[in-house]
């Protein structure tokens, strides 16, 4: 019986004989190609927070860029006001301990 259990174990653990479809997700349609730096799937938490971050970023960027007003930054994204000004403070305290490149990296997103 030990001969079935260790050649079961054998089979198992060889990577050739497991069917894998990479299928991908919303990021990417493939895993092999995906942009992120871990799996979405691995830390949902922090795949929340990056596409958030992401958002943000873009908000902020067409804000300064355009030198909108938080209300009329609002009304372009279809966000309150109250919103836009989470998004000016997470921008304000999250930016200091990113790198530049992650932050073009998130914007581009």
């Amino acid at each position: 019986m030990t001969s079935l259990a260790i050649a079961k174990t054998t089979t198992d653990s060889v990577p050739e004989f497991f069917h894998y479809e990479d299928t991908g997700c919303e990021v990417s349609p493939s895993c092999l190609t995906c942009p992120l730096p871990q799996c979405k799937y691995d830390d949902p938490v922090w795949f929340q927070k990056y596409r958030r971050m992401s958002r943000d970023l873009i908000v902020w960027n067409t804000m300064q860029g355009e030198g909108l007003t938080a209300d009329e930054t609002a009304v372009r994204f279809s966000v309150t006001v109250r919103t836009i000004f989470r998004i000016m403070r997470r921008c304000r305290d999250g930016m200091p301990e990113m790198e530049g490149e992650e932050l073009l990296a998130l914007a581009a997103d």
